[in-house]
């Protein structure tokens, strides 16, 4: 028999979130393309950002058909959050400049990598990259490399930039909750083990 379980964050009823998921408001709207794999992930942090965002809107597939009206949403200019040589970084905006459709994919750089290849439309975006990453507060799992951080954090930073200084910070609260969370339910000797850092 399966745990009753939270149908608006997908956590265990024993853990839910959402009294620590705040609703904030942004000028940038968010779309969060979610590989099915991530949908039932212990750790689904793009969920956790679409809940908290007014502004955002978190969608789950490998080929999403409706995607030239997704990015053809009326007073937004869509930009590919992903790495490239060619990736601007993120500037706060102008107070004339149009705000912008932040497309962000979320699962693996594998699987995010695939993302853009089924859905050739993502590819032609211009991409935008964060100029100063801090550490991953995602203590759970290996980072790929430096400035690696997990879809809520990059969602979060990304906002911080273009919405100076507008705080986005209260996205973090349910997320810092859920990685707690985690590493009581393994314990402090399996977690110092498998994940502290030496």
């Amino acid at each position: 028999m399966s745990r009753a379980r939270c149908e608006r964050c997908l956590r265990p009823a024993g853990h839910c979130l959402c009294p620590l998921i705040p609703r904030l408001s942004s000028r940038t709207r968010v779309l969060v393309l979610q590989h099915p794999s991530e949908v039932n992930h212990a750790l689904n942090t793009a969920r956790l950002a679409a809940l908290g965002l007014s502004n955002a809107e978190l969608r789950v597939g490998e080929v999403f058909e409706d995607l030239p009206e997704l990015l053809g949403r009326p007073g937004y200019q869509p930009h590919l959050l992903f790495p490239a040589d060619a990736a601007q970084p993120l500037r706060a905006y102008s107070p004339s400049q149009e705000p912008m459709l932040l497309v962000v994919p979320d699962g693996t750089w594998r699987k995010a990598r695939k993302l853009l290849h089924l859905n050739p439309l993502l590819a032609q975006l211009p991409r935008v990259t964060l100029e100063a990453t801090p550490a991953s507060r995602y203590r759970l799992r290996k980072a790929p490399g430096p400035g690696a951080l997990s879809t809520l954090e990059a969602i979060v930073e990304a906002l911080q930039a273009l919405e100076a200084p507008a705080s986005f910070e209260p996205l973090l609260r349910p997320f810092d909750a859920l990685i707690e969370g985690q590493i009581a339910a393994m314990g402090a000797e399996t977690y110092q083990r498998n994940h502290a850092k030496p």
